[in-house]
């Protein structure tokens, strides 16, 4: 499985929420609303996710491997601090 695409969204704002991710594996299957946010150890990405009706929220779509998760996350973190794939004609308003 490779990522053939990645395409970010950045957030306004000064929320820990700086961005939402779209990613296209094998150019055949993409996932969307994947955030990028900035924690306490720096940036990392989560999973889409829902919010349950106690408040939770429960990821819709994970890697089950861990190794698929860091794929995932080191490229699109290494194109977000590489300004790459970023679009700009609609940035979104922070809801975090």
């Amino acid at each position: 499985m490779e990522i053939t695409d990645v395409r970010i969204r950045k957030v306004e704002g000064d929320g820990k929420l700086k961005a939402y991710v779209s990613v296209t594996f094998d150019d055949i299957f993409v996932v969307h609303d994947l955030k990028i946010i900035e924690g306490k150890k720096g940036y990392f990405v989560a999973m889409p996710s829902k919010k349950m009706a106690n408040g939770e929220f429960k990821d819709t779509a994970h890697p089950l491997v861990t190794e698929v998760r860091d794929m995932i996350q080191n490229v699109i973190l290494d194109s977000y601090s590489k300004n790459e794939n970023i679009i700009e004609e609609n940035p979104i308003e922070s809801e975090i």
